[in-house]
């Protein structure tokens, strides 16, 4: 079932919701060893992917491209504002609720990011749901957590997360039909691996240990595309 991971990955913030009602205030110790506990298990994650690479010169190149494209777009900042923006239309200063408040935080987090992608073409491709189960579990925790602070709004990130992952996994499977199987299987590898070391860097991000801005190597992975495609056409 291709959608399998989208659904699960939809279920499990609509648990980490449902449990983080029941909470008020989590020990701020508690979150910080089990949000270390995810980083570190974000980055094994990252690290199975990358050493899929046949060819480390494209994840390379599509990487140091990638981050060209991506801060001359200024990805990072531009979702950063967009974010902010939102935030100040939905939310009134003198209104209590936060429940669009908490929509928009919690899509913004479980939306971007390479394991969204990787995920939902992994399901698409390979009917493999590893990454996107990983991620639900790892949304569920941060539900739960952006649940106690920012109230129920948080559930309704479930539209988005599933819109947008469902639709990566559909087009995936109609990828196939475009693509020489030589070739796709040489994509899929590469896309795996570049978007691996992106999934390496979402971890060093969570434990703090460095601030990488992974939104601005996202376009690596369409420049992974277009090298596969160049070098197969050459051979």
């Amino acid at each position: 079932m291709v959608l399998f991971g989208t659904i699960v990955n939809g279920l499990c913030i609509f648990v980490g919701t449902i449990i983080g009602l029941f909470f008020t205030k989590i020990p701020e110790r508690y979150k910080e060893t089990v949000m270390h506990g995810v980083g570190l298990t974000v980055m094994l994650i990252g690290l199975q992917m990358a050493f899929k690479t046949e060819n480390i010169v494209i994840v390379l190149l599509s990487l140091l491209l990638g981050a060209v494209i991506g801060e001359a777009m200024r990805l990072e900042d531009k979702l950063e504002g967009i974010g902010r923006s939102l935030e100040r239309k939905f939310t009134k200063p003198d209104e209590k609720s936060t429940i669009a408040q908490g929509f928009i935080t919690a899509s913004l987090i479980f939306v971007i990011g390479a394991l969204a992608v990787i995920g939902a073409l992994d399901s698409g491709l390979r009917n493999d749901h590893e990454i996107l189960i990983t991620k639900a579990i790892i949304d569920g925790f941060i539900s739960l957590v952006l649940t106690t602070t920012l109230g129920v709004g948080v559930i309704f990130s479930i539209v988005p997360v599933v819109l947008y992952e469902g639709s990566i996994a559909l087009l995936a499977t109609q990828i196939n039909q475009w693509i020489p199987k030589s070739m796709l299987d040489m994509l899929i590898n590469e896309v795996t691996a570049a978007g691996g070391l992106m999934i390496v860097a979402i971890g060093l991000n969570i434990l703090k240990i460095t601030k990488i801005r992974v939104a601005n190597l996202l376009p690596g992975l369409i420049v992974v595309g277009l090298i596969v495609f160049v070098l197969r056409g050459i051979q």
